[in-house]
């Protein structure tokens, strides 16, 4: 049989095992052969390499002269350059005005090597020493064994610690055991790979590319992929590159079309699961309980290898996701350069009485562009996208006629995917010298030979932080990794208590598969897909009882038996990253050219009429924004002043799952309704901040179905409070800004409202609620540990050096109300309060759940922009 592969450049040609091959153009530049090199550098940096420590730093030299990069600069350098003005002398600081708050030298750590497995084939241990893997890791051997045992198996180590190659092993070896006949035919040991993204299930393919091992045909599907290589790689493909929006959306609907996959799945490969977190995980982990569902149903029982950043419990996260137990490695066995980590604040100065800090997105572009200045390759994860724009903008600026200024761009999710590929390549090639992005860089894409990562604050989570200083030092340099502390409370504690950073054990990810917003519309594909029966119920909690809801709803129908049926006109729509509808389009009005798009849910806030929208570093003003086509218009424009929504909330209590009771102070758990509209916007002229206009708006209110941890206090415990509204708004914005010490998120998934007396209570009450519907779980982890949350709160408002409050202790960059009022030493006399109530003999309560609402309340609120 002639089978002809459709042409493809993202793949190697296969190793001539008979089945049809994919094609990679023949030529490369000089900059392609260089990325490669270090590509072999840093995938074999995921065993143990033939050559001796000298050896490998003579070649990387060799290979960084080739693509022009200049040899590393001490880190001890690199800081004093930092900490310099413009004209290159060291900055006067007095002391507590900003500047380098903590160093900490993280050592170097040696390498530990083993002999290989047993049940590593002859050939496969051959192909890999061409390319210079010569042995393993520890960490690496123990994983591929448990793989290969069949075991379901996460290992949760370092950055570059060669977590690739102990998913490979089994991988390659299940590859070269087909000796190449089975394939073709659709038979035995074919892999699924996963990734979170399309960009690092892309990266990934092309190392697997470098490996010559018979049997193996590797396959990239995703949503880029045309029809007729879809179609090839369900016949002949045996390593399956794609990621969970393939699989939700295409995959399972149409498993028919890929039985030959699904009653073959050897493995499935969960790359980066770390990310899979909150509503976002929930929905991952049903997807993945989908499809090992249908490969059971075919006939298969893949074993399930997982590649997380270390993280707590990660063996208990992974079972979590599949609904399975787990095992899991951790002890990471591979050699580390060592970085040097640097703390720094921005400076302070006086304006009008009060204290302020220089910007900290100008602080992160000064730090790019010196760092770009002296040819030092540098990551800048800023947490926005707009911040993204404006610190490779600002650094350009600063550049000026300097030519590494052409080497400075943006990166973040909302580009093109063309632009998105583009950008990708100029990094990867080194043609890019620094990258302003969001954390979609944050994951494992290739990006060797980096020196040195800043972080425009600290990313929410301990996770996060180490996975973002591990991009760079790759090799055998020692790394530099600069925290730039914003105005926000949680960044200015840290930066003074850097023990909660490096003596702190990484949080545990939170995903609740059983939150019935998430839960429902899965099982109503599952049951599309495949009938349910009463054992599908039993992993997850109470999903028997939303099946029951959805036969109410007469979306399932359940047969004699205990089948459920779909019976729905048209297959459910449901999306993996939100519970809303699909995004919003930023169009041109002029040309009608597709900029950027943006979530519906900030749409109100970011594509508004009138708002000022950044795209690469050019503004842009909305002309309109038509929700119901999904569509905001807007102009290039460059005016004087900058945009931000106001906003107004209403909560409603609907339940109390559990209660603390401390006398004249009570904490709860519970769900709420949240109602918000953004009914205006203020123009702030630029770069003071005046408000110099407020413009209505007319936008639909948005209803939130969520849980929250909220807490009361008796009145007569705050007579000593003159301004109880602005302490209650106060301890609000703080608390918020503290979450992400104790809850594996960031304050932009969190909401929260303070009044000095609610309607459901009567009594003075701050909310935190999560932002998704149904939960996330970051408010359970408040009320598990709310001591802990509300003193770091208190102490954090307490050590702030401003009289009446700033960004770095009670005031918000997302307040709706103007950050007013706002009363700092009412807040920290409120949480003393809340703290000394608790004399710790009080147990929490558990309640019973509320009664369910009206069927016609129910019908509406179930389903926000799921179907």
């Amino acid at each position: 049989m002639t089978v002809q592969a459709p042409a493809v450049d993202r793949l190697s040609p296969s190793s001539g095992s008979g089945a049809p091959s994919l094609v990679v153009p023949l030529t490369r530049s000089p900059q392609v052969d260089c990325a490669l090199a270090h590509k072999r550098t840093a995938f074999a940096v995921g065993a143990c390499r033939e050559r001796d420590p000298a050896a490998r730093r003579r070649r990387r030299r060799h290979v960084s002269e080739r693509c022009g990069i200049i040899d590393p600069v001490p880190s001890d350098h690199l800081i004093s350059s930092l900490a310099a003005d413009h004209t290159g002398r060291a900055a006067d600081h007095e002391p507590g005005n900003g500047g380098l708050r903590h160093l900490r030298e993280l050592p170097a750590r040696p390498a530990e090597r083993c002999d290989w497995p047993e049940w590593v084939t002859e050939p496969v241990r051959s192909a890999l020493a061409r390319q210079g893997i010569v042995s393993l890791w520890p960490h690496q051997a123990e994983a591929a064994t448990h793989a290969f045992e069949g075991r379901d198996v996460v290992v949760a180590t370092g950055t570059a610690s060669g977590k690739s190659l102990a998913y490979l092993l089994p991988i390659l070896t299940e590859a070269d055991a087909t000796d190449g006949s089975a394939s073709p035919l659709g038979g035995e040991g074919r892999t699924l790979y996963l990734a979170p993204t399309k960009a690092l299930a892309a990266d990934q393919a092309r190392a697997v590319g470098e490996f010559d091992v018979e049997g193996l045909v590797p396959a990239i599907v995703d949503g880029d992929t045309p029809y007729e290589h879809r179609q090839w790689a369900q016949r002949f493909a045996n390593l399956i590159f794609s990621n969970p929006d393939l699989l939700h959306h295409s995959l399972l609907p149409r498993h028919r079309a890929w039985r030959s996959l699904l009653k073959n799945l050897k493995y499935v490969v969960v790359d980066e699961c770390h990310i899979y977190r909150g509503v976002f995980g929930a929905h991952v982990a049903l997807t993945l309980r989908r499809l090992l569902r249908l490969a059971a149903y075919y006939g298969a029982e893949p074993t399930v290898i997982a590649a997380s950043a270390t993280a707590a419990n990660p063996a208990a996260s992974l079972s979590v996701l599949t609904g399975r137990p787990a095992v899991e490695v951790t002890v990471d066995s591979s050699p580390s350069p060592g970085a040097s980590v640097a703390l720094w604040e921005p400076e302070s100065f006086e304006f009008e009485g009060e204290i302020q800090k220089v910007s900290t997105l100008g602080e992160t572009s000064r730090m790019l562009a010196e760092l770009a200045r002296q040819g030092v390759r540098t990551l800048a994860f800023v947490p926005s996208r707009r911040g993204a724009e404006i610190v490779a903008a600002e650094a350009k600026a600063r550049l000026g006629a300097d030519p590494a200024s052409e080497r400075i761009a943006a990166y973040r999710a909302g580009y093109l995917r063309e632009h998105r590929r583009e950008l990708e390549s100029d990094l990867r090639e080194g043609r890019l010298l620094g990258v302003a992005t969001t954390n979609a860089l944050e994951l494992g894409i290739d990006v060797t030979g980096l020196d040195a990562v800043i972080l425009c604050g600290y990313p929410g989570r301990l996770a996060s932080f180490w996975q973002q200083i591990g991009r760079a030092g790759r090799g055998d340099e020692p790394a530099l990794a600069v925290m730039l502390a914003r105005d926000d409370p949680l960044d200015t504690f840290l930066v003074h208590h850097p023990e909660a950073i490096f003596e702190r054990p990484i949080e545990t990810s939170v995903c609740d598969p059983s939150n019935p917003y998430v839960l429902a519309g899965h099982l109503c594909l599952a049951a599309e897909e495949l009938p349910l029966r009463e054992s599908d119920f039993e992993s997850i909690p109470g999903s028997r009882e939303v099946a029951d809801q959805l036969c109410e709803q007469k979306l399932l129908r359940r047969r004699p038996g205990g089948r459920y049926y779909w019976v729905g006109s048209e297959r459910p729509e449901v999306s993996l990253r939100g519970s809303g509808p699909m995004a919003v389009d930023i169009a041109e009005t002029s040309t009608g050219r597709l900029i950027g798009t943006v979530d519906s849910a900030a749409a109100h806030r970011l594509v508004h009429r009138g708002a000022l929208y950044l795209h690469q570093g050019e503004s842009y003003l909305v002309d309109d924004l038509d929700l119901d086509d999904g569509l905001a218009l807007v102009h290039a424009a460059r005016p004087p002043w900058t945009t931000t929504p106001q906003e107004i909330t209403h909560l409603e209590i609907l339940g109390t799952r559990e209660s603390l009771d401390l006398g004249r102070v009570a904490l709860c758990l519970g769900e709420v309704e949240v109602t918000s509209a953004v009914i205006s916007y203020q123009k702030r002229r630029i770069p003071s901040g005046e408000v110099i206009d407020t413009q209505m708006l007319d936008l639909p209110p948005q209803t939130l179905r969520t849980v929250a941890v909220w807490w009361t206090v008796e009145p007569e415990a705050l007579e000593g409070i003159k301004d109880l509204p602005g302490s209650l708004h106060a301890a609000e914005h703080a608390s918020i800004g503290l979450l992400p010490l104790v809850a594996t998120c960031d304050r932009w998934d969190i909401g929260g409202l303070s009044t000095s007396a609610h309607p459901d209570t009567e009594l003075p009450t701050v909310f935190v609620y999560d932002g998704h519907p149904g939960g996330a779980g970051f408010a359970e982890q408040a009320f598990r540990s709310w001591r802990d949350w509300l003193e770091a709160t208190m102490d954090a408002i307490a050590a702030c050096g401003c009289k009446e409050g700033c960004p770095s202790c009670v005031q918000s960059p997302k307040c709706g109300n103007g950050n007013e009022p706002l009363e700092k030493a009412g807040a920290v006399a409120l949480l003393k309060t809340v703290l000394d109530a608790d004399d710790g003999t009080a147990v929490v309560k558990t309640h019973s759940p509320a009664a369910p609402p009206d069927q016609d309340e129910e019908e509406e609120d179930l389903w926000p922009g799921d179907f």
